[in-house]
């Protein structure tokens, strides 16, 4: 016969995890919490941390999907590079919403904790360069800003030479058959890409005739879909940028505000969104 004693015994013998792997153990928590180290005494430099620091992790999540994808779709494998598509598009949904928490802290609040960022920025990010060069967005003068950390230089270095998502797409297209332009599908893939009719021509096929080019269709929204988010997080660091700072000068030297403008000029898969037009 169970007694109340026995129970309570057992409960206990329940919530000691001092033989097992517990949460904490398993997520690295100690590490993870102890990683934030406030350089100024001002109250606000935590959230300013935190807003960084998960951002990297969430573009480590991307980085992982997105290189799958591109595997993916280099081998005909569609399937999973649609669920790995959607959930990059699904993180920077994330990104964008962690801009709103930021956007709490007003000018004299990061004022006083600027000082004690040297020229530390954003701007150095190697893991958002190579979601960039993933996407297409080649520039050789952005590998200099990682050229004081040799690993991280290589990992930079690697996605500036790899074809692109979009490359990769292209690829995809000429091999189901569909007309691509050989200066889209062979080239030297540190250019930045530059659109092309032949290219729209190519998308229109699928679009004009969807049942026949489905998964190619699918492809296609789902880099729309990507791009789209990907605005969106673009323009809400801009915003943000803005509201907390004016047009200062950024602490890694770039123009700040008027840089984060022209990005928002960038298109990553031009004659997908051409294309529009046409249909």
């Amino acid at each position: 016969m169970t007694t109340p004693e026995h129970i309570v015994q057992e409960e206990k013998a329940q919530l000691d995890f001092s033989r097992d792997m517990s949460y904490g153990d398993y997520l690295q928590l100690d590490a993870i919490l102890e990683a934030q180290k406030p350089l100024s005494p001002a109250h606000d430099e935590l959230l300013f941390i935190v807003q960084h620091q998960t951002s990297e992790l969430w573009m480590k999540l991307m980085l992982h999907e997105l290189t799958a994808a591109i595997r993916h779709i280099a081998t005909d494998d569609l399937n999973p590079a649609f669920k790995q598509l959607a959930r990059v598009s699904r993180i920077m949904e994330q990104l964008v919403h962690a801009w709103d928490v930021l956007a709490t802290m007003t000018p004299p609040e990061y004022s006083a904790i600027r000082p004690y960022l040297g020229r530390s920025s954003g701007f150095q990010s190697f893991q958002y360069r190579c979601i960039e060069f993933s996407l297409g967005n080649k520039n050789a003068a952005m590998l200099k800003p990682h050229e004081h950390s040799a690993e991280r230089l290589a990992r930079v270095q690697t996605a500036y030479e790899a074809p692109s998502l979009y490359d990769e797409c292209l690829r995809l297209l000429a091999r189901r058959g569909i007309a691509v332009p050989a200066s889209h599908t062979q080239r030297d893939w540190t250019q930045p890409y530059a659109d092309d009719d032949g290219v729209e021509q190519a998308w229109l096929q699928v679009y004009r005739d969807p049942k026949a080019h489905w998964d190619l269709y699918q492809l296609a929204e789902e880099l729309t879909d990507l791009e789209d988010a990907f605005r969106l997080w673009r323009f809400r660091h801009l915003t943000t940028v803005e509201r907390v700072i004016g047009f200062k000068r950024g602490t890694g030297g770039t123009g700040g505000v008027s840089y984060l403008r022209k990005m928002l000029d960038v298109v990553l898969f031009p004659e997908i969104w051409r294309l529009r037009t046409a249909l």
